[in-house]
């Protein structure tokens, strides 16, 4: 069984799922546009072929041959089909879809990478509020601030000093991005899917 497609909702976003297995990322050329399939033999290494093709896989099950394309800062998107925002971890593709308002969407593995290496994310103030030696709020940390990043439509970002998250009354995790010229404030939920951290922002983005 080589792919395993899901759905969940979240917050008025549809994130689509879509695990897979071990396969010959060539089997599956008629789910690519032909502008993919150009794309696909830039690719040396088989892990990336085969995310950039589980990638498309899934898309077409969703959008069919619409074709993912990036604006000036990496970001995807597709033509008449709202706003998206893509991820992938382990084996597993993630497309999250809002017909409303942007949405940065993120996968983690749960591991202890991101407790060994929080020293390089968190800034003083979110060392003191989250727990450092707790390896699913560490990943949750790090996932959350990958999200800010592809909200804040542009790259070199400083992740300690100009992505920065806070906890809410009610348990959740608030993040702010410090762009030049304007502060984003951001309302985000994470959850836990398959032993993978998901973090996506559950409402529109207040530009300051």
């Amino acid at each position: 069984m080589n792919f395993i497609h899901d759905q969940i909702e979240a917050f008025g976003s549809t994130v689509y799922f879509l695990e897979y297995g071990v396969f010959d990322p060539q089997d599956f050329m008629d789910q690519l546009t032909s502008l993919e399939r150009e794309q696909f033999f830039k690719f040396n290494h088989p892990k990336r072929q085969c995310e950039f093709v589980a990638t498309r896989i899934l898309r077409h099950s969703i959008f069919g041959f619409k074709h993912i394309h990036y604006n000036a800062v990496g970001a995807p998107y597709i033509e008449d089909a709202g706003f998206i925002s893509v991820s992938h971890s382990d084996h597993l593709i993630g497309i999250a879809v809002n017909k409303d308002f942007q949405i940065g969407f993120d996968l983690e593995n749960n591991s202890d990478k991101a407790k060994r290496l929080h020293s390089k994310f968190l800034n003083q103030h979110e060392k003191i509020i989250f727990d450092l030696e707790d390896e699913l709020e560490m990943t949750t940390c790090w996932s959350a601030k990958e999200t800010l990043y592809k909200l804040a439509g542009r790259n070199f970002i400083d992740f300690k000093e100009e992505l920065l998250l806070n906890k809410n009354d009610s348990d959740g995790l608030t993040g702010t991005i410090i762009n030049p010229s304007e502060t984003i404030e951001v309302s985000l939920h994470a959850f836990l899917y398959q032993n993978q951290i998901v973090t996506i922002n559950k409402l529109p983005v207040v530009r300051k």
